[in-house]
């Protein structure tokens, strides 16, 4: 499946573990992450959850062979309900990030209440680039948190950037060495697990319940444009020229 899922101390644990594709998430990997949030919302021991990817790589994002051959329809796909599943999730959810984070890598991190990043993190959202638009409402809520031009740079160029640049943005908590980001941010999940949990689940509730209701239209609007802009001769070119591995043509497309 490529996602471990473990509890110990009140503290669940999802883990990217697909080292060999450097955790690139497939249409199951995305199911099995929804039962593992669903699993630990409903769970009463469970106090908060950290993900994770290994101290190489976070993850690459979607799959694209395995993204190509099974394509989201509509918001009952696993990944629309994954996003759902993460901007809805009601106890503290914190992060550790390694390496590369792509597209979703960076944008599910607008969701975590605590992100910490190792050195070598590096963050990038190539929608535009890919002939597609941004999903898991990051068109709202990252220029809410990095300010418009900020976004507009990471969105529009897509170009990868730093742990540092992440911080100064706004959705990064530390800059780590790569070999204490988990530890650490494992730490910082055992501190939470031992305050109460109501607190923790009210403050959150009150720090995110005035973006709730645009957070569900914007990520309802991204993906119906999403959907149509997947089936554009913009993206199909895109996608051959990665598979390809050849720089994309985007000069006959007005």
């Amino acid at each position: 499946m490529s996602i471990r899922v473990q509890t110990e101390n009140a503290v669940t644990t999802i883990a990217f573990d697909r080292a060999d594709k450097k955790n690139a998430i497939t249409a199951a990997m995305y199911a099995a992450l929804v039962d593992a949030l669903a699993a630990a919302a409903d769970d009463p021991a469970v106090r908060c959850v950290v993900v994770h990817g290994s101290d190489q790589v976070f993850t690459a994002g979607n799959d694209v062979q395995d993204f190509l051959m099974n394509p989201p329809h509509g918001e009952d796909s696993p990944v629309s309900r994954f996003l759902r599943g993460i901007a809805t999730f009601g106890k503290p959810l914190l992060a550790a990030v390694n390496g590369p984070a792509v597209g979703v890598g960076t944008t599910m991190l607008l969701h975590c209440d605590l992100v910490y990043a190792g050195e070598s993190a590096r963050f990038s959202t190539p929608f535009a680039q890919l002939g597609l638009c941004p999903e898991a409402a990051s068109s709202l809520l990252l220029p809410s948190v990095a300010g418009y031009q900020r976004a507009a740079q990471a969105l529009l160029l897509g170009e990868p950037f730093g742990p540092q640049q992440a911080r100064e943005m706004g959705f990064v908590n530390a800059v780590l060495p790569d070999g204490e980001t988990i530890p650490h941010t494992l730490a910082q999940a055992g501190k939470l697990a031992r305050l109460p949990a109501s607190s923790l689940r009210v403050t959150k509730r009150l720090m995110k319940q005035g973006q709730q209701e645009a957070i569900a239209r914007q990520m309802s609007a991204e993906g119906a444009e999403f959907g149509v802009m997947l089936r554009s001769p913009e993206a199909r070119e895109a996608f051959a020229a990665f598979l390809g591995k050849r720089k994309p043509d985007f000069a006959q497309f007005s």
